[in-house]
Formats: structure tokens, C-alpha cells, sequence
């Protein structure tokens, strides 16, 4: 028995052995890419075996489980890095894998988050030591004005997304993608709206889009959001929604609102105020847009967040109140 153990010990070892060999050959071999060098693109958010079929299908790797099993071995699968690459012919394997680890990239990035205003954007790109700086001086409107826009605040009409352009390029140039990119985006889905939404125009649905970005804590619930604030809208009842006074309290805002300033009158206080806020307070992913205009069926009016994010929606009041003495003054689950 004893025998038979140390003999299966030893095949393993063997085995052990030359699977090692063979994977630090394969590690460390030249792939010899087409033509001398090659750039490749890693998308965002890319997993490991995602990363393994993109460096197939661009033509580096012929399949993709020897590099899966290569990162995996090395433990650099939580470290790979999205972006733009240019590879040597001669890359090996094992400093492909030490590239995507370092984020080694040729071109620059940056990502503009959903729900974050363009002050917030302007930092980004200031921040970026791949973008060459053109718009420190320049007012929200003036950099509007160089980008062909008729609006005066800049707020919700540029794309939250990730962007790739080569080094040195100019935060103007990123804008400007980035604020066609909404045009088009807000276009196509204008043209595929449900009938009869109260906006007069696609702008306003952008508006509506932004405050639907700032109240949602669960991305499902957008839609029902959405519904609760387009009923509003039909009866002639104030939006009441926390985030545009804060917006319009800039740099008034402390980090809570008080009742004082739900009773200060601002042109984006839908306390005081009918309708819309005159414009977006941030800037709205496409899944707000689509809400914005493909709202849920609802009779629903109110609503309140039950502490872990998502919300409790009433259709009266009475239910409404019932909500926050049991989730907000209570603090029940």
C-alpha cells in the first residue's frame, strides 16, 4: 500500500513538474505578433476570461486558456487593468500579463461618473496628467460657447462614460466627445419616447433625467422614480425632491438641509416652485434618460428610502405618512 502511494506521489510530482515546465516556457516564449507592433484595447470592467477572448479576437493570443491559467497562477487576476496598449512583436506571455498589471496603457483615460455635476468633471480632467490643460480660465458658459452649445450651464449635457484618447490630448477635445456623445445618446432615445410624457421639449426630459440620477440608490427603481415625479408633473403637484435645493444652495450646502432652506426660495427649489428646475443639476447615465422617458405605470406620489437604499411608494398621503413614522423617524426596518 505504502508502495502504491509513493509511486502515485512520485507520477504526480512528475506531472507537477512538467506542467511547470511547460507553463514557464509558454510563460516566457515570444508571441511574435503581426505586424511589429500591435495596439489593443481592453474594455472596461473586463474580467479575466473577458480579457483572455478580447486578446484572442484582437490576434494576440490563439486561445485563451493558457493565459488564464498563466494569471491565475501568478495572482495577477485581480490586478488587470482596461485601456489602450501597443505590444512588441517579441512580447512574451508572462510581460503581456506585467503590461495589463501596471496599466501600462499608450493612451490616456478618464471617467466621468453618473451624477456628478461638471464642476466635478472639470476637476476630473484637471486632475488627468494625460490632458492637456486649455480651459482653466474659461467660465462653464464660455467653454460652452467654444463648443457650439446655446446653453449657459453645463450641467447634464455631457455623456458620463469612460474615455480613451492618445496623451496630450486637450480637455476640450474630451468635452467635446463627451457632450456629443449625450446629444446623440439624448436624440436617438427623444425619438423612442412613450406618448404623451408632460416635456415640452428633450432638454426638459434631460432635466427630469438628472434628478432621477440623484434619487436613485437602486437603479431598478429609476423607472418607478421616474413614474412617481411624471404624476406629479399631471396634477400640477410640486417635484418636493431633496436634490434640487441642494443644488441650488451651492456652495450653501453643509452636508443636510434644514427647514429654513427647504423654505428659501431658489430657482431650483421644488419646494417653492412649480415644475422643473430650469435646468439639469447633474449629469444622467442613459438608464436615467430612459426612465425619464419610458416611465413605470404607477399611481404611486411619494416616496420614502427604507434605510438600505431602495424606497417605500405610496399612492396618498396618509400611506405616505404611515412610511416615514415606520422608516425615517422610527429608523425600522
Amino acid at each position: 500500500m505504502i508502495k502504491t502511494i509513493k509511486k502515485w506521489f512520485i507520477v504526480v510530482l512528475i506531472g507537477l513538474v512538467i506542467f511547470a515546465g511547460w507553463l514557464a516556457y509558454y510563460a516566457v516564449t515570444p508571441l511574435k505578433l503581426q505586424p511589429r507592433s500591435q495596439e489593443i484595447i481592453i474594455q472596461p470592467q473586463s474580467g479575466l476570461k473577458s480579457i483572455a477572448k478580447q486578446l484572442v479576437s484582437q490576434g494576440v493570443l490563439k486561445e485563451p486558456w493558457r493565459f488564464i491559467v498563466l494569471a491565475k497562477i501568478l495572482h495577477k487576476e485581480p490586478y488587470l487593468q482596461a485601456g489602450s496598449y501597443t505590444l512588441n512583436k517579441n512580447i512574451s506571455p508572462y510581460h503581456l500579463l506585467l503590461s495589463l498589471n501596471h496599466g501600462r496603457t499608450t493612451q490616456g483615460s478618464i471617467t466621468f461618473i453618473e451624477g456628478k455635476t461638471f464642476a466635478q468633471m472639470r476637476q476630473r480632467l484637471a486632475r488627468n496628467d494625460a490632458v492637456t490643460q486649455t480651459i482653466g480660465n474659461l467660465s462653464d458658459a464660455e467653454i460652452l460657447g467654444k463648443l457650439g452649445s446655446s446653453y449657459q450651464v453645463a450641467d447634464g449635457l455631457f455623456f458620463p462614460d469612460t474615455y480613451y484618447f492618445s496623451r496630450g490630448t486637450s480637455d476640450m477635445v474630451i468635452l467635446q466627445r463627451s457632450y456629443e456623445a449625450m446629444q446623440a445618446k439624448l436624440d436617438k432615445a427623444w425619438q423612442t419616447r412613450e406618448a404623451n410624457l408632460p416635456y415640452k421639449n428633450s432638454y426638459q426630459a434631460l432635466i427630469m433625467a438628472s434628478i432621477i440620477e440623484k434619487e436613485t440608490g437602486q437603479a431598478s427603481e429609476r423607472p418607478m422614480i421616474a413614474g412617481v415625479f411624471i404624476n406629479r408633473l399631471r396634477i400640477g403637484m410640486r417635484l418636493q425632491t431633496d436634490p434640487t435645493v441642494i443644488y441650488g444652495m451651492g456652495k450653501e450646502y453643509r452636508g443636510n438641509i434644514r427647514k429654513k432652506d427647504l423654505l428659501t426660495d431658489t430657482p431650483y427649489n421644488t419646494y417653492t416652485r412649480n415644475g422643473l428646475p430650469p435646468t439639469p443639476i447633474a449629469m444622467p447615465g442613459h438608464a436615467a434618460i430612459e426612465a425619464a422617458l419610458h416611465p413605470a405605470k404607477t399611481k404611486a406620489l411619494y416616496f420614502v428610502g427604507n434605510g438600505d437604499g431602495s424606497h417605500i411608494f405610496s399612492n396618498n398621503l396618509g400611506a405616505h405618512n404611515r412610511a416615514v413614522l415606520q422608516y425615517q423617524l422610527n429608523n425600522k426596518p
